[in-house]
């Protein structure tokens, strides 16, 4: 006897749309960190770091893109544990009380109110380790990021020794300024505004966030980034992460569109 209001055709195809969702739902979660792309076969050999004509590291080289791996929670724990956030070293963040609250919040709410799920750029940290691949392109006086998702953004870091803009107009990725020590690129962030989320899990920043990132590209196919988040309005004391992108060789970006008009975004509700 089907049940009240279903034929059975109808029930069996309602159940398994059910059957569906929830295997759907268990390989999400049991998805590697890894970015879209592949990773290299274990055991793959990398060759030496490239280099430009000047000695400088080449942090672009080569026919393919830097693939990242997912960070949920850049403290390396939160509700997926390391597999989720794989950062070299587990950590307390030191959050303000209001920004403690605030992150609780977000993580008891399945972080519905995502700037990045509603289409807007993740922003600077979370831009290096959200599901989508990036390439990097070095000139004399600047070096160019652009990623494939995250709005499909490009970032311009200046290396030609200017300072920081006087009052800049805060923006998702900051006003971001570089110089080379040694072979290391440290680029210096400020000028955020207060909308992104340093990462999935919703640690919030607010516009006095001044970043210091250190990539290094340690051989072929491994670059090390570090960055230290200084905010002293949502954070007690600077705090710093680090981890390591693998190298996609062959590997394009491809586009990537994120529509603004999705209108599933206001039926998404808190959970009850």
């Amino acid at each position: 006897m089907p049940a009240r209001g279903f034929t059975l055709p109808i029930r069996q195809a309602f159940l398994s749309i059910l059957i569906i969702g929830f295997a759907a739902t268990a390989a999400a979660q049991q998805a590697p960190v890894a970015g879209r792309l592949p990773d290299l076969p274990p055991g793959t050999k990398a060759g030496p770091t490239p280099r430009l004509p000047d000695g400088k590291p080449d942090l672009g080289s080569g026919k393919g893109v830097w693939n990242p791996r997912v960070i949920a929670n850049l403290s390396g724990m939160g509700r997926g544990g390391r597999d989720r956030s794989p950062v070299e070293q587990v950590i307390e963040i030191p959050m303000q009380p209001w920004a403690k609250t605030l992150y609780e919040q977000r993580l008891a709410n399945l972080s519905i109110d995502d700037p990045e799920g509603r289409c807007l750029p993740p922003g600077i940290p979370r831009l290096y380790f959200t599901p989508f691949p990036f390439q990097i392109y070095q000139q004399p006086d600047r070096v160019i990021f652009i990623f494939e998702g995250g709005a499909h953004i490009w970032r311009v870091v200046y290396t030609d020794g200017r300072p920081h803009v006087n009052d800049p107009n805060p923006s998702f990725v900051g006003d971001a300024i570089g110089h080379w020590e040694g072979d290391t690129l440290v680029v210096d962030t400020i000028g955020f505004n207060d909308t992104t989320w340093l990462d999935q899990e919703g640690h919030p920043h607010t516009d006095a966030l001044h970043t210091i990132e250190r990539f290094t590209r340690r051989d072929e196919l491994t670059l090390h980034y570090q960055v230290t988040i200084d905010d002293p309005k949502a954070y007690t004391r600077p705090w710093t992460v680090s981890f390591t992108i693998p190298f996609a060789p062959r590997a394009e970006l491809m586009e990537y569109i994120c529509q603004e008009n999705n209108r599933d975004l206001p039926h998404m509700l808190p959970p009850k």
